[in-house]
């Protein structure tokens, strides 16, 4: 893969990321090359909060239920190794993409201590329901859309009305 010539015409814009020393790591990678800022109307926020709540949540999902019947994990594990592939995956997506917002430290420990509350509400919320119910797939899906659906209004408050106006 070539890097742009600086001195092209305006083919391919010069993107102050062509300018450093070091490649960035897959992480950081731009989805776009938008400049990034807390400046998104909520009902696209929504809409790609949605997005990516639904392909996080399907990782969730499939790694909680593959680990729960297929390997035979305990589910409050099972759950707990889900939801941190899922929320990762999320808070990277939703970081670059959904809100638009720069790499920041006090963000990163902001959004770590709202997933640990979330972690609790999520987990807890799915083990008392598996507990409730029979260990069935039907009642495992149900008990994960409850769980997941009051970690994910929590989450996008929070992260839209403090965590996403962090500089």
């Amino acid at each position: 893969m070539s890097r742009p010539d600086p001195g092209a015409a305006d083919e391919h814009p010069r993107h102050e990321d062509y300018s450093t020393r070091h490649a960035l790591t897959p992480i950081e990678l731009p989805l776009d090359d938008g400049e990034a800022s807390t400046n998104v109307d909520l009902k696209t926020q929504i809409i790609r909060f949605i997005i990516t709540g639904a392909g996080s949540g399907v990782l969730d999902f499939g790694l909680t239920i593959l680990l729960q019947y297929v390997v035979g994990t305990p589910f409050w594990i099972a759950k707990s190794l889900g939801f941190i592939l899922g929320t990762t995956t999320a808070y990277l997506a939703n970081r670059r993409w959904t809100f638009q917002a720069e790499p920041s430290a006090l963000r990163f420990f902001a959004v770590a201590a709202l997933y640990g509350v979330t972690f609790f509400v999520n987990v807890g919320l799915y083990t008392w329901l598996s507990h409730q119910w029979p260990e069935e797939l039907l009642y495992s899906f149900i008990a994960y859309v409850i769980a997941q659906g009051t970690a994910t209004v929590i989450n996008f408050v929070v992260q839209r009305l403090v965590i996403f106006r962090i500089r």
